[in-house]
Order: structure tokens, then sequence, then C-alpha cells
């Protein structure tokens, strides 16, 4: 395959990236948003104090995300637009934010690998404490937040380890409520969804995030070397890039009457100047005429 054919597939290649980069990153700005206002974090956040493990938890996984979103979404689309545009310092902006993306997603990767169940753990220690304190004390706010925790969730208090509830306990779940499941399980299962799909994200996001590296990086280097479109759809290199090729140093050349050489002349030491960036092969002698 030839050169501009590589480059043209690289481009269209990096579009359909992009867009799909572009969808990832308001995919985890709606996730963000869940994280943030959803109805079960909400419930759960109102009846924790700003101290407890669960609000340290949502405020890193809602800048993480926000994070995410906003270096996807813009690596996407200065990607987009250096490929229409070949534009190389767009295109530089748009590798450092893949770049940057990936590095965060590392780090998420790794923490969900080391700490899968931290999440999960801190909003059950939270249900737990409203729960016990709802049942021990006589709290009027304990028991709506209790409430609330247990409508959202549809569940309804937790299985006694000896099988045997209190009246209080009982009155917590009065009438149809009674045949809810345990709350216990049903924030883990509800968790558990949003962890497998928050992984997922993850998942995609590296391997999105590498190809788009790579391409980026590619297509900044044919860029960068003079590589352009030209009227019939064929990648050319530029015409400085194609002028400035080797040249022989005037003063080598022999003059047609003799063997006298001649003196460097203004025109070629100016020519001279203008393809330095071209190392030449070396000086040549051109044969008599």
């Amino acid at each position: 395959m030839q050169s501009w054919s590589r480059v043209r597939v690289a481009k269209c290649q990096l579009l359909v990236t992009s867009s799909f980069v572009l969808l990832l990153g308001l995919s985890m700005a709606a996730m963000a948003a869940v994280n943030y206002l959803g109805t079960h974090f909400a419930v759960v956040g109102r009846a924790s104090s700003d101290r407890t493990p669960y609000e340290a938890t949502r405020r890193w996984a809602f800048c993480t995300s926000i994070s995410l979103a906003g270096l996807l979404t813009l690596g996407a689309v200065l990607g987009a637009v250096a490929t229409v545009r070949e534009a190389g310092g767009l295109m530089a902006g748009g590798f450092l934010c893949f770049a940057l993306a990936f590095c965060i997603l590392v780090q998420v990767a790794f923490w969900r690998f080391h700490n899968p169940a931290q999440v999960e753990d801190a909003v059950l220690d939270t249900y737990d404490l409203v729960y016990d304190q709802a049942v021990r004390g006589s709290s009027v706010t304990l028991r709506q937040q209790l409430v609330a925790i247990q409508d959202t969730f549809l569940c309804c208090g937790k299985n006694s380890p000896f099988g045997l509830l209190g009246g209080t306990e009982v009155s917590l779940c009065p009438g149809e409520e009674a045949t809810r499941q345990d709350c216990l399980v049903g924030v883990r299962s509800f968790l558990r969804t949003y962890g497998n799909i928050a992984s997922t994200l993850t998942g995609i996001g590296l391997a999105s995030t590498v190809y788009a590296v790579l391409l980026s990086s590619f297509l900044w280097f044919a860029f960068r070397s003079g590589c352009s479109l030209d009227r019939r759809g064929k990648y050319t290199l530029s015409r400085r890039a194609r002028d400035c090729r080797p040249q022989e140093p005037s003063f080598f050349r022999r003059s047609p009457g003799g063997p006298a050489l001649q003196h460097p002349m203004e025109a070629d030491v100016l020519d001279g100047r203008l393809c330095a960036s071209r190392p030449s092969g070396g000086p040549q002698f051109l044969q008599d005429s």
C-alpha cells in the first residue's frame, strides 16, 4: 500500500474513532450525572453525613467521570477537526487529550481490580447505620430517610441472623412492603449492575484511546512531513518538500570552457538556505561536456 493510501485510510479510521470516542465521552457524562443526581445515589447521600466513606467515594467517582468525559469529548473534536483540516497543531492537542484520558482510565481499571466492592460496602454501611438508628431511636427524620431508601430500591428491612424480628423492625415494613426483598440484597444487586456498566465503559475506553493515540501520532507525523491532498484526491509531498532536493554545491561545478571552478552565486546560496532542512548526498562532480 502506498503512503498516500495509508494516510487516507488512517484519516477515515480516526474520523470513525473520534465519533465513537465522542459517544463514549457523552456516556461518561451521563454516568457522572447519574452518580450525582440519580435517585438511588441521591437518597443514600441525603441519609449519610459528609464524613462517611460513601460521600468521599461519590465525590471521587463524580470528578473522575467528569474529567474523563471532558478529555474524551475534547480529544474527539480536536481529532476530527485536525483530520479534516490536516492541522498538525490540532492533531497534537487531540493526541494529548487521548493520552491523558488513557492514563486516567488505567488508574480507574487498577482501582476497580483491587477494590471491586468499595462502593458497595460504602452504600451498605450507610444503610446499616440508618437502619440501626431508626430501629433503636424514635427520630421521625431517620425513619423518613429509611423509608425513602427502601421505596427507592424497592426493598424493606434486612433479615435477622436469628430469624426473629422485633416489634420495631416489623413496624418498618407494614402490609405489602413486608413481601419485598431484603434491602441488603436489593442494594447489592443494583450496585453490581451499575459497576458492570462502569467496567464495560472503562474497557471500551481503554481500547478506543489506545487506537486513537496510534492514529493521531501517525497522522501528526504525516502532516509534519508535508503530505497533503491534491485536486485529484492523491496525497503528495508539498511543493517546498518536493523542491528541496539534494543539490551539489555550485563551486564544485566545472565551467563549460575549462576546468576552472565557478564561485557560488547569490541565487545558489539562497537556494541552499531554503533546502537546508534536507541533507545533501555529498559533493558530486559533473562530467565534462
